[in-house]
This record gives structure tokens, sequence and C-alpha cells, in this order.
């Protein structure tokens, strides 16, 4: 087993450890951000694999989780505010690069995408989800050219429905 099949299968273990109730969503999205951060593989600048695609997908979005979350702490100074949702920006940026590339490898065939049901009036008819059923993968994002090659492969279903995991997507952290 290599690095990025021991991080998932890692990744995995905080799943089904969250879905039990054993951790809270933070605590989940907090002990992923340790992982990959601290651990010893990627980003890679070089995503050839579909492994690499998907590790720079979790790397970069736990990144602009944590940037997020950061950005709420109460009493921040505006402008160190605006530095951490730039940062978090700058992560999805970089996380919608790797969804892109996993997208291209897979030549877009197996995906399925569909705007999700969400109870944030922020996100709703922005963020959708990609499903590649046979890999057991699910991936989000808002980007609107992500969005467009989608529908310009055929593979993106303008109806909203409830999301593969609809009680994480939709519990605040």
């Amino acid at each position: 087993m290599n690095a990025i099949q021991k991080y998932f299968k890692y990744r995995q273990s905080l799943i089904d450890q969250y879905a039990k109730g054993d951790m809270t969503k933070r605590e989940y999205l907090q002990r992923n951000y340790e992982a990959v951060v601290y651990g010893d593989i990627g980003p890679f600048q070089n995503m050839d694999t579909l492994e690499k695609a998907l590790f720079n997908y979790q790397y970069y979005n736990a990144l602009a989780k944590e940037m997020k979350s950061i950005s709420t702490t109460h009493d921040m100074d505006y402008d160190l505010k605006q530095d951490y949702i730039e940062k978090s920006n700058y992560y999805y940026a970089k996380k919608d690069k790797a969804t892109l590339r996993a997208l291209r490898i897979l030549d877009f065939q197996g995906i399925e995408a569909y705007f999700i049901k969400i109870r944030s009036r922020f996100l709703k008819g922005k963020l959708f989800e990609i499903l590649i059923a046979e890999e057991n993968i699910i991936l989000h994002s808002t980007s609107t050219l992500i969005l467009k090659c989608l529908r310009e492969e055929g593979v993106f279903f303008e109806e909203s429905r409830k999301s593969v995991i609809d009680d994480y997507v939709n519990h605040r952290y």
C-alpha cells in the first residue's frame, strides 16, 4: 500500500467515525486537515493519475476549509479576516483544478453531476455534486468552468437532488 492509499484508508476511518457519531464534523475536518498537511505526501505538481488528482482535491479542500474556519474567529481584525478568506478562495481554486484534472483523466466517463439541495442560501443553485459511482467518489464544486465542462460532456443533470452525503454537507461546522 502506497502513501496515498494509506491516506485514503485513514480518511475512510475518519468518515466512518463521523458517520457513527464518534466525532463531530469539526473534529473530522481537523483530523483530515492534519493528515494532509502534516503527512508526507503531496500536493502533487504533476497530477498524472486519478489517485494524485484526488489527493490534491482533498489536500486543497482541507486547506480551504481550515482558512474559511479561521476567518470566522470572533473579534478578528477585518484585514486579517479578508486575508484568510482570500487564502480559502485560493485553495478552493486549486481544488477545482484537481477536480477538473480528475474528470479529464476519467474522460468524463462514469460521471453524474447535479446541483444539490442545500440549506445554505449562499450555495443554493451554485454547489453541485460530482458522483463517480464505480469508484465510490463524491466531489463538490461551485466552479462555473467545471459546470460548463460537465454540461458540454452531457453528464450534468439540471434538477437539484439530495446529496449522497446530505447529512454531512448540510451540517454546519
